[in-house]
């Protein structure tokens, strides 16, 4: 018996060790904008581990990028039952229903969000429910006398993001590249959705 639960403990954590490697080769292919290799992982990961699905917001990001919108819809809805105050999920799911559907459906699906502080994102999620405009968006992000260089450097860049993610939504291409490609300037190396920016950019082969 003992040695029974030896093994199992041993091919828990086999188990557990290959999840976390398919989670980190998705990524690394993620940021290369190898979004089809990484969604064979991820993929892979969720399905060998399907406890990790609700979890994995970032699966979600690639499936919008594959075209796998109706399944990025399911991606971002499951993670709103672990994360329900996320504006940034309810921005991705708006943007998958979108493309899938229409913006006037996106809308009606549209996820309400109420406690998140960050800023910009009260005055983003307003944009995207169809209550705001983009000057609401970047006036709150580019902040007051008191705040630091590097705290709005980040809040425009998430700013140029998200609007630049509207406006391709809307099919404004030409408005969709300057922002997004304002948000990969501003990009900060460390921040995952700056350089979620970054990828888009390169998808798309804007320079």
């Amino acid at each position: 018996m003992k040695h029974l639960f030896v093994l199992l403990l041993t091919l828990s954590t086999l188990v557990a060790q290959e999840t976390k490697s398919r989670y980190a080769r998705g990524e690394e292919h993620f940021f290369a904008g190898r979004i089809r290799e990484a969604l064979i992982e991820w993929d892979a990961q969720v399905k060998e581990d399907p406890s990790s699905l609700p979890g994995h917001w970032q699966r979600g990001l690639a499936l919008y990028y594959a075209e796998r919108y109706k399944d990025g819809r399911a991606q971002f809805e499951a993670h709103q039952k672990v994360n329900s105050e996320d504006v940034e999920n309810a921005a991705w799911h708006f943007l998958c229903v979108a493309k899938a559907e229409s913006v006037d459906a996106a809308r009606k699906a549209f996820i309400p969000i109420t406690r998140d502080t960050r800023v910009p994102m009260k005055e983003i999620h307003a944009l995207y429910a169809g209550k705001g405009k983009p000057e609401d968006v970047l006036k709150v992000a580019e902040g007051g006398d008191g705040i630091s260089a590097m705290a709005r450097n980040r809040q425009l860049c998430y700013a140029h993001l998200y609007l630049g993610l509207y406006h391709e939504a809307l099919s404004d291409v030409a408005k969709a590249r300057e922002h997004l490609l304002k948000a990969a300037a501003l990009a900060p190396a460390a921040n995952y959705m700056g350089q979620v920016a970054v990828v888009h950019c390169k998808i798309r082969g804007w320079r």
